[in-house]
């Protein structure tokens, strides 16, 4: 919404939002989300044609579009627990978009949500509509976090899903003149409702899956002593695989990709289609399997226990350039040490302790849910440190663990490290951002996934 505001300078946006202290912080200095480039094109059009406020129903009735960016978490209770997608949210804001309208609206499904919804949301808003008439379109969004703003200027595409009506099409052409502000209009791709709905999904798969892909190779090249930075090269030159999301890590994170594939493979059983659902699952399988594996390295390496021994973590979000902990690996990989009883000291750049402490407190499922529905404060774990500095996390560790690919990390006084921790001392680099030569030369025993093992981690095999 700033990035439509900064291009379409006569175009009024108003973002809403219950939630008075997200609200309060969107109009302060300090944002409530971290992301390069956002606050200087918020700080340029707040005040002028970019709004936040918390009197949803005044802006919603007087919009002619209407952006729909709710949660749609999977659902943890009833049919399809643990798959659907939870349209609680999404319900509840089409009723009220019906309840306060008094004239003609486009309505903008924003958020991921599973095929057909739109219809759901139709019939929500005809049955309430007072004559008024409602077009919904499916405007999926694409950008990465982390370069979100950058996504937004330059996007690969822009699509819009809308009935294959005269009103659908003017609807369609409505939002597509807004982005045609700055998008160049053959970037733009117009399609049927369905289509723009299943392409979001379909794209967050196939995204997944390249993940899950060069990490089961990943597990093959430590078992034969090839390197996955060397095969992943030599599949990424070729033109129809390319080289992108070939980056072999201890699994893939971030609010969309398990909740979306879930949501793929909730629709497939719906459908009959159980083949391509077992299909989708496996990129899943293959992510857990991820973390567990670098677990057990983990133990197994430090000569089967990581009781009482501290381990440091550097970085918890679920990647770099971002505050964002939403699935992150970390939150596996440490609830699994604790379960061993390790002693963790997490340093993370953007991610603050109570932030922490949530993540580790919450039940999957659960960081979707509005925070009000959420454990409010966690009850601190006392096995778990959050400190403010890398150097501090890892003094008198026994290992370290790398679990986000900040550019810090490359960049660190390992030396130093080395000289504050215990002996034997080990880092296990879940994003391959060391080079593991020089570490060895300090006197690290290494574990980079998908790379040749260290001797020591080959006479001390992963247990299962």
């Amino acid at each position: 919404m700033a990035v439509i505001a900064l291009k379409c300078p006569e175009i009024e946006v108003a973002v809403v939002d219950i939630s008075v202290s997200r609200i309060t912080a969107w109009n302060s200095d300090a944002l409530p989300i971290y992301e390069p480039g956002l606050d200087e094109v918020v700080k340029k059009c707040r005040g002028k044609n970019l709004f936040f406020s918390t009197d949803v129903e005044k802006h919603v009735s007087e919009a002619d579009i209407v952006f729909v960016s709710v949660n749609t978490p999977t659902k943890t209770q009833g049919l399809g627990a643990g798959k659907a997608a939870d349209l609680t949210y999404w319900e509840s804001a089409a009723r009220m978009i019906a309840d306060v309208s008094k004239s003609n609206k486009i309505v903008v499904e924003k958020s991921t949500v599973p095929v057909k919804t739109a219809e759901a949301i139709e019939k929500i808003l005809t049955h309430n509509s007072k004559g008024i008439d409602f077009q919904i379109l499916s405007n999926p969004e694409f950008l990465a976090e982390g370069t979100a703003i950058q996504d937004l200027f330059n996007p690969d595409r822009v699509l819009i899903g809308g009935r294959e009506t005269p009103e659908g099409q003017k609807a369609i052409a409505a939002l597509r003149d807004v982005y045609a502000h700055w998008v160049p209009v053959d970037r733009i791709i117009c399609s049927n409702l369905w289509s723009a709905e299943l392409s979001k999904l379909a794209a967050n798969a196939f995204l997944a899956q390249r993940i899950s892909s060069v990490n089961a190779m990943s597990a093959l090249c430590e078992a034969t002593g090839a390197d996955v930075s060397q095969v992943a090269h030599a599949v990424g030159k070729d033109t129809r695989i390319g080289p992108k999301f070939l980056n072999a890590s201890v699994g893939f994170g971030g609010s969309c990709f398990q909740k979306d594939i879930l949501n793929l493979v909730y629709i497939c059983e719906c459908n009959g289609l159980p083949e391509v659902a077992n299909y989708w699952k496996q990129v899943i399988k293959i992510n857990d399997y991820q973390k567990t594996r670098f677990v057990n390295r983990i133990v197994s390496s430090m000569f089967n226990t990581v009781s009482g021994k501290k381990i440091a973590i550097l970085g918890f979000a679920f990647k770099k350039d971002t505050g964002d902990t939403r699935e992150t690996p970390a939150i596996d990989v440490c609830k699994g040490l604790l379960g061993d009883k390790a002693l963790l000291s997490i340093y993370d750049p953007q991610v603050n302790e109570e932030q922490i402490q949530r993540d580790l407190a919450m039940k999957k499922f659960d960081w979707d849910h509005p925070v009000h529905l959420q454990p409010m404060s966690p009850t601190s774990i006392k096995q778990v440190n959050v400190v403010w500095d890398a150097y501090a996390a890892t003094k008198d560790a026994h290992g370290v663990c790398i679990l986000t690919e900040w550019d810090e990390f490359k960049t660190l006084d390992y030396q130093r490290i080395y000289n504050n921790m215990r002996k034997p001392a080990f880092i296990f680099d879940g994003r391959n951002v060391v080079d593991e030569a020089k570490l060895r030369a300090i006197g690290f025993i290494v574990y980079s996934i998908g790379k040749p093992l260290d001797q020591w981690l080959k006479d001390m095999p992963a247990v299962a």
